[in-house]
């Protein structure tokens, strides 16, 4: 009984070793190359967000995601222009104007985003840099309708 433990325990070892051993000629062996990202704006889904909620009245909501596109893809010129709109209606104009300055940056001084400046300038009070802005905004765009709309408000405060 006591040589059949030894010679079983022998038989298994054989046995996984010759198991162990046999090669598998199913595996394929092609050699591949790596399949490149395709390339996608992480910051996109967080743009369209940020956009549906300020629609809404929800300026928070709207900071919250147009900040998290800017964090994405600091080139944004559309999101910056969402952010900064958003700490208007939040009444954090130091932080818009952080917004505005960013956005020149990145997208250069275009009539509707001096437009916007105009109209943060209004919400503060300050009626004569929101004319003037307002100004410079309407000599600039080609449909003036936004801009108009401002100066009537400007004119009615």
């Amino acid at each position: 009984m006591r040589h059949r433990l030894p010679t079983a325990a022998a038989a298994l070892a054989a046995v996984l070793m010759i198991t162990g051993c046999t090669t598998n000629n199913t595996v394929d062996t092609t050699k591949t190359t790596a399949i490149q990202p395709t390339a996608k704006d992480v910051s996109a889904s967080d743009l369209a967000e940020g956009k549906a909620q300020f629609r809404e009245a929800n300026y928070g909501l709207a900071e919250k995601h147009f900040r998290k596109a800017v964090e994405l893809k600091a080139d944004n010129a559309e999101a910056w222009m969402g952010l900064a709109a958003s700490y208007d209606e939040l009444g954090r104009f130091d932080f818009a104007d952080r917004a505005y300055d960013q956005l020149l940056k990145v997208a250069g001084r275009k009539p509707q985003i001096v437009n916007n400046m105009g109209y943060s300038q209004l919400l503060r009070g300050n009626k004569k840099k929101a004319r003037v802005l307002l100004l410079e905004a309407k000599a600039h765009m080609a449909d003036q309708t936004v801009v108009d709309a401002n100066l009537a408000l400007l004119n009615k405060s």
